[in-house]
This record gives C-alpha cells, sequence and structure tokens, in this order.
C-alpha cells in the first residue's frame, strides 16, 4: 500500500509540474505577445518622432529661405513710385536735378533687391502665363499674336524661386 501511496504521489507531483510548466508557458506567452505589442509601438513612435523633426526642419528652412518676403513686398511699392515719380519728362533744370538723385536711389533699391535674389518677371512681347502674369485688360492689336502681352501695366517679381507679386499686364486677344 505504501507504494501505492509513494506512485499516486509521485504522479500527482508530475501532474503539478506539468500544470505549472503550462502555466508557465502561458505566461510566457502572454509575455512575449506583450514584448512584441510594445517593440512594435515604440517602432511607430520613433518613425512619427523622426517624420516630426524632419517636417519642423523642412517648415524652418523654408521660412528662413523667404524670411523678407513681407518686407520686400513693401519696398517694391516704393519702387513703383520712384519709377513713377522718373517718368514724368521735364525741361525744368531743378526738376531733372532731382530726377537724378531719385535715379540714383532708385538704383540702389533694385541692387539691393537683386542681390537678395528678387527679379523683375520679363513680360511685354511674351505669351501670357498665369503663373507669373494677371490679366487685368485684353485688347486686339493687328500684328500681335493671340494671349501676347502687349503692355505692363505694373511689374511683377519672383522671389528666389517663388512669384512674390505677379505682373499685371494687358495681352492681346
Amino acid at each position: 500500500m505504501e507504494e501505492n501511496v509513494e506512485v499516486i504521489e509521485k504522479e500527482e507531483v508530475k501532474e503539478n509540474k506539468k500544470e505549472k510548466k503550462n502555466k508557465y508557458q502561458e505566461q510566457i506567452k502572454v509575455l512575449e505577445d506583450k514584448v512584441k505589442e510594445l517593440e512594435d509601438k515604440n517602432i511607430r513612435v520613433t518613425a512619427e518622432m523622426v517624420n516630426s523633426l524632419r517636417r519642423k526642419e523642412e517648415e524652418n528652412n523654408r521660412l528662413m529661405k523667404y524670411a523678407s518676403e513681407s518686407l520686400i513686398l513693401d519696398i517694391l511699392s516704393t519702387i513703383d513710385n520712384f519709377e513713377r515719380a522718373l517718368s514724368v519728362k521735364s525741361d525744368n533744370a531743378d526738376i531733372e536735378n532731382y530726377q537724378k538723385g531719385f535715379d540714383m536711389i532708385y538704383q540702389n533699391l533694385v541692387n539691393t533687391l537683386n542681390k537678395y535674389e528678387v527679379k523683375e518677371i520679363e513680360c511685354l512681347g511674351l505669351e501670357f502665363d498665369p503663373t507669373y502674369h494677371q490679366a487685368v485688360m485684353t485688347d486686339h492689336v493687328d500684328g500681335k499674336k493671340e494671349n501676347e502681352i502687349i503692355e505692363v501695366l505694373q511689374k511683377g517679381y519672383t522671389y528666389k524661386d517663388k512669384v512674390i507679386r505677379p505682373a499685371m499686364v494687358k495681352v492681346n486677344n
């Protein structure tokens, strides 16, 4: 009888070991799944951070590249006024002297804008392009092609690689 009890006890111990082993294997499986889930989450968060930093850097670069745009737009109205003042023709020596001074200031402003990559958009005689031109009038002139710019009403400008003010033009139809 003692042998039977011993055999039964050994079998019970084996059973308990199997149950514990199964229980540990289940816990290991749950923990492995949790580790996998956390690794995936870590990869996604890392990728999101890298993308966020890249977008922020691109935005900062764009802001730095065009930081002077509003100042340049304000200066362009001054350039327009100088051009109007210089277009007045007079025989009066005093006015001519003022115009020479205005011309020097105007040339200085134009050179400064060129230094900062502000360029006038060429228009006259070219085909209308809505990217660079704004048609505000149309007219018909014999000998000119259709959609050819026949008059520039206000000069347009680019700043670096961006149109900051399209040229206002009269187009042949």
